[in-house]
């Protein structure tokens, strides 16, 4: 007779852990907002100006020797583009552990950015924690960027980004922890060799900076469902290496326990943060570390937001304000691109 398995672990309703391994991501929330994180199909078809398409390719591998995937987002050509378009990495968030790379949230959003920027957005499916704990999504990063390695110099394939990809202008984007994947790729990116490929400039937004004490936004601001204090720290319990805490420098770049931001090799960052978010002040903290490191680093703050506001469909086509914020955010991300 088989034991039915049990659950050990809740994680606000966004992942279940059971007693024998077992991970459970189905939405548990209103039906109406489901289609947020289900899969969007790659069409290589032009829809609003958009192609997407997924890679499957071994040449892109982890230390297991597993087969990686990556989403690319095609923008389709206009008289304006006269020369190759930026090629922009793009990791997601999910706290390491939730959302795809292949999600409708993140669809709507970097469909819209890869038509307003000129880029070719490259965004890989990252190995997701519990099963897979840090740091292995950050080693799935720079695989996808050794992989754009390949393509730059002829040893792989990929008609897109050879036709159409500037391999001299490659930048490093991402959402929520997504951020935390840019400082951490960007720092080892200092240390190999990756030419011709250039990466040019880092843009963390609204990334998962925290720290074991508590800051004071993390008291003072309110939390929301789809981001709460308890979600935040059982989220980062499952995905930080076993036996560590806030404090290590996956997740407190900027603390004691990192290497020196003043050692390490970086690009042209732009930090983008929102006011309202619950992390803003550990964020900041990361700011003013980089500044005292001396490293090129630029701060653009959505007034009135929270976190990861432009990632919710829904309050973007109800609230004329959230999608105002989101067209400038964009705005200031093609600045930075294009400044570089």
């Amino acid at each position: 007779m088989m034991q039915e398995k049990k659950m050990v672990d809740d994680v606000s309703g966004w992942l279940r852990i059971y007693d024998d391994g077992s991970v459970d991501r189905t939405w548990p929330g209103p039906p109406e907002a489901k289609f947020m994180i289900d899969p969007v199909a790659p069409h290589e078809q032009f829809i609003q100006g958009v192609a997407t398409r997924d890679v499957t390719t071994a040449m892109i591998t982890t230390n297991e020797g597993s087969i990686h995937r990556a989403r690319l987002y095609l923008p389709e050509k206009t008289t304006k583009d006269n020369k190759k378009l930026p090629i922009v990495i793009h990791f997601h968030g999910g706290g390491f552990c939730i959302t795809e790379a292949n999600s409708y949230m993140y669809y709507h959003v970097y469909t819209k950015f890869v038509h307003c920027t000129r880029s070719i957005c490259v965004s890989p499916f990252l190995r997701q924690a519990p099963e897979h704990r840090l740091p292995a999504a950050i080693d799935d990063g720079l695989a996808t960027l050794q992989w754009l390695q390949l393509v730059a110099r002829g040893d792989a394939c990929d008609p897109w980004l050879e036709e159409h990809g500037d391999f001299n202008k490659v930048f490093l984007i991402g959402d929520s922890t997504g951020g935390n994947l840019v400082h951490e790729v960007a720092a080892r990116v200092g240390s190999v060799d990756l030419s011709p490929v250039r990466l040019v400039g880092a843009i963390p937004i609204h990334p998962g900076f925290v720290r074991s004490i508590r800051s004071r936004s993390e008291i003072e601001l309110p939390q929301s469902p789809f981001q709460t204090l308890d979600m935040l720290d059982k989220l980062l319990n499952l995905a930080l290496p076993i036996g560590s805490n806030k404090d290590h420098p996956f997740t407190c770049p900027m603390g004691a326990a990192a290497p020196p931001l003043d050692g390490l090799k970086l690009p042209s960052f732009l930090l983008c943060i929102a006011e309202k978010d619950v992390m803003r002040d550990t964020e900041m903290e990361y700011y003013e570390a980089m500044k005292k490191a001396n490293k090129e680093i630029d701060l653009f703050v959505s007034e009135g937001m929270t976190h990861t506001f432009y990632l919710n469909k829904i309050a973007m086509d109800m609230d004329p304000n959230v999608s105002a914020q989101m067209d400038a955010l964009i705005v200031r991300v093609k600045e930075f691109i294009e400044k570089h």
